[in-house]
């Protein structure tokens, strides 16, 4: 188990290991947007990975295609479909204040 945190709002979540962050911030009804349903085909659930990079599975070659073409990607850039949680360390994210993907 690793514990996600999630900012702004602070809120942690208890995560076991093997889940995506889309579906450990769903199972915690944390509003984030995710139009193809974890397909990484529409980069809506884009989050900043902030802490515990090492805590999360590593950027799938699927994931680094639709990354490129999303603006304000930067190197702590996730799609939260993708990043599995590892279950090594706590891991801190940030949503985004806006739809990120199309």
């Amino acid at each position: 188990m690793a514990t996600l945190t999630v900012m702004p709002s602070g809120k942690t979540i208890e995560v076991g290991e093997g889940t995506t962050i889309l579906s450990a911030l769903l199972g915690a009804e944390v509003d984030i947007q995710h139009k193809c349903e974890g397909q990484a085909k529409c980069g809506s659930c884009h989050i900043f990975l902030q802490e515990g990079r090492k805590g999360v599975s590593k950027v799938s070659k699927l994931e680094n295609e639709k990354l490129d073409t999303i603006v304000g990607v930067g190197s702590k850039s996730r799609l939260a479909c993708q990043a599995t949680i590892l279950g090594t360390e706590n891991v801190k994210i940030e949503l985004l204040g806006f739809g990120s993907g199309l």
